[in-house]
């Protein structure tokens, strides 16, 4: 079956035309977008299948969409963009009959069982349970967070906003910083904290408290360049004291997250670590401070050594998934 798929974020929007075979995959177009060079998303589809239209013969059985965002009566509302889509309306300017969003981890969670095993890093083995439940998170423009679970023939995934659950500071550095970004922002969130420009913020915030002092070099690059990433690069390259701290803080506060999630539903099944930041700062989360985190959970950090940790290394995972969920619901 030929399908449309798709990865819409707050700041890129991915979409590919694929055929799907039992045990193949075949990427026939794939192009990416900024998201914001476009005011609404219906425009952006239709040049992406003018586009693939020149390439292959574009007779489409169904398309599925993630969205980094709510999704309700299949319309969603992109959290970090103006854009809302309306599947109905999406297959009328279109021309595919079935039209289906959905939450962009949902998604990424249909995607894991697409994955091999070297698209997989692995932070802590545990105790893998058969049919176990799920969960996947994941930090990039926001926070995302997925909550999955088996029935019957295969795994579901429940939609979720946990990202937009209130921040929780877990020591006296972290109490520290809440206060300070409680200054600025009426609510502070994970979506806040867990993100690029959440990096950003505690970099600023070790910065402004006089815990490390701030580089030359550092001060002159991040207003020319993209902040999370200036600071990560210096962080892991291990030469500024101030974005090491940073990306360190980073960590903690992500493991902790990862670990309350994957508390909440035992995750024996695995609890995967998704999104734009993990794959860029894999070595960081595999140096010790993330795990630490995971595991800090009072009476609770043994079983926290059980629970099976991978970071998902495949950027492409939630446009499989879509891709097989369109398949799926095609039947």
């Amino acid at each position: 079956m030929r399908v449309l798929t798709g990865d819409i974020g707050g700041t890129k929007t991915f979409l590919q035309v694929a055929d799907i075979y039992p045990n193949q995959y075949k990427v026939i177009y794939e192009r990416e977008y900024r998201s914001a060079d476009y005011a609404e998303f219906t425009p952006l589809l239709k040049e992406f299948l003018h586009e693939a239209a020149g390439k292959a013969d574009l007779i489409l059985g169904s398309a599925c969409i993630g969205v980094a965002g709510p999704v309700s009566d299949n319309c969603a509302q992109v959290t970090n963009l103006e854009w809302r889509l309306d599947a109905a309306q999406l297959s009328k300017d279109t021309g595919i009959a079935t039209v289906k969003l959905i939450n962009d981890f949902q998604a990424i969670g249909y995607g894991l069982d697409g994955m091999s095993g070297q698209e997989l890093h692995t932070l802590q083995e545990g105790k893998p349970l058969h049919h176990g439940p799920r969960v996947v998170i994941g930090a990039g423009t926001g926070l995302g967070e997925g909550v999955i679970y088996w029935h019957e023939d295969g795994y579901r995934i429940l939609p979720s906003e946990g990202g937009h659950t209130n921040f929780a500071p877990a020591d006296d550095l972290q109490v520290e910083f809440l206060q300070y970004l409680r200054r600025h922002e009426a609510t502070v969130c994970y979506d806040i904290v867990l993100s690029g420009r959440g990096l950003h913020n505690m970099y600023k915030f070790l910065r402004d408290t006089g815990k490390a002092e701030e580089s030359p070099a550092l001060r002159d690059a991040i207003p020319v360049g993209d902040p999370a990433e200036v600071i990560s690069r210096a962080a892991l390259a291990g030469n500024d004291a101030l974005a090491v701290q940073a990306l360190d803080l980073f960590c903690a506060i992500y493991g902790a997250q990862a670990g309350n999630l994957a508390l909440t539903t035992v995750a024996s099944g695995g609890v995967y670590v998704a999104g734009g930041i993990a794959p860029k700062i894999i070595d960081k989360l595999a140096d010790g401070g993330f795990m630490r985190a995971f595991h800090a959970k009072g009476k609770m950090s043994e079983l926290m050594t059980t629970l099976p940790v991978y970071v998902v290394l495949n950027p492409k995972v939630g446009v499989i998934g879509a891709a097989l969920y369109a398949c799926r619901t095609s039947k």
